[in-house]
């Protein structure tokens, strides 16, 4: 059998996650097929047949597509499920809106979070906020996976002297209740969150939305993603996208700064398989200091701009 892996992209180049997902995809020895669906996409279908890995790819291009709906691509995901055994996507907002619709047009169970892949049908997934492993296995005849990206490596991405086969599906777009009103994009020229190898996150403590300036200076300098506690996303001091968490996004950088953060579980969860962590607190006994590779108990208002005067 075969994998088949749902791309998320921006219309121009495949995002960093569905990378990662190819990478967790090698481990289960199968032919791979990439999904792309979207608008105007034949440039980005040519550049992801040069990516190593790939047998297929598969495209999908339709007007309707230029911001894709789950309820529309989970009917003719799930009408391919016959020539796959797998069906990956990352755990991203995407790949957790699309994979349970996927499994409920499968009849089956979507397996989320996957940290590693045991064999083909037997998986480990994280529990209890992260505080429990469970080793899952899944004897579907087509397994639903999204991949936590920090969990794995993308392949190396160096072009192949065999490109894979583009192949244009031909099916009707399905009706849809869904209707597409308008779209925020927020600019920024900073890394973006889930892909950063360095962040730096603000909590509760940075007290206002003024103050977050700190934080961004701090960022600015070291070249890093700006992330947040929920509690300081709550209190409005920052934009709920750039939550880290167990309800937010969950990172893996070489380098997370933790400022002003306490550190409930429920952010732990979210950021403490980072290479390296620092953690400024003005409370010795905060939870954060227990996953801190270092950690300076200090106002942070002192801290940090003497911190970013120095670089």
């Amino acid at each position: 059998m075969k994998t088949l892996i749902i791309a998320e992209h921006n219309q121009h180049a495949l995002k960093a996650a569905t990378l990662v997902t190819l990478g967790a995809a090698q481990q289960l020895g199968q032919p791979i097929d990439l999904l792309i669906a979207g608008h105007e996409i034949s440039e980005l279908s040519q550049d992801a047949a040069t990516i190593a890995g790939i047998d297929r790819v598969l495209t999908w291009d339709h007007a309707m597509l230029a911001i894709p709906f789950s309820e529309t691509l989970a009917p003719v995901i799930a009408n391919l499920r016959s020539q796959y055994s797998h069906i990956l996507l990352a755990s991203s907002s995407f790949g957790k809106d699309l994979a349970p619709r996927i499994a409920a047009l499968c009849g089956v169970n979507a397996l989320s979070d996957v940290i590693e892949i045991i064999s083909p049908n037997q998986y480990k997934r994280p529990i209890y906020a992260g505080n429990a492993i469970a080793t899952v296995k899944n004897s579907a005849s087509c397994q639903i996976l999204t991949i936590r990206t920090s969990a794995f490596s993308a392949p190396t991405h160096e072009p192949t002297a065999s490109l894979a086969q583009v192949h244009a599906l031909s099916v009707e777009l399905p009706h849809s209740p869904v209707r597409f009103v308008k779209q925020t994009l927020s600019e920024s020229s900073r890394p973006e969150l889930n892909s950063a190898e360095i962040i730096v996150s603000g909590g509760r403590a940075v007290g206002s939305e003024v103050n977050f300036s700190v934080i961004y200076d701090l960022a600015d300098k070291l070249g890093a993603a700006v992330g947040a506690s929920r509690a300081a996303v709550d209190a409005g001091y920052i934009a709920n996208d750039l939550q880290v968490g167990q309800t937010g996004q969950v990172v893996a950088p070489s380098l997370y700064l933790a400022v002003g953060i306490s550190g409930a579980i429920q952010h732990l969860a979210g950021m403490k398989d980072s290479k390296v962590i620092v953690a400024i607190n003005n409370d010795p006994e905060a939870p954060i200091f227990s996953v801190a590779d270092y950690g300076l108990v200090a106002d942070l208002f002192d801290a940090v701009p003497a911190m970013t005067a120095r670089l």
